[in-house]
């Protein structure tokens, strides 16, 4: 992964994070609680009210991968 990349996101997440902090703070708490066989759900609601829905059954390389990620971050 390319380091300049991830230093030209990070005042991106920074800023995202201190506008939407309970965003952060759920997906914080939901890579710390989800384990294998958990249901990850997603729904998005644009402005015309249409929905979009899927899911997810989490598996041990989804876990890695969020480990993976969580290091990437210094978390």
């Amino acid at each position: 992964m390319n380091p300049i990349a991830l230093m030209q996101i990070k005042p991106m997440f920074e800023s995202f994070s201190s506008r939407h902090p309970k965003f952060v703070q759920f997906f914080g708490y939901a890579a710390k609680s989800m384990g294998e066989n958990s249901l990850l759900e997603i729904s998005v609601t644009d402005a015309n009210g249409q929905k979009a829905v899927t899911n997810i059954r989490v598996s041990q390389e989804d876990i890695e991968l969020i480990e993976q990620l969580k290091n990437l971050m210094g978390k």
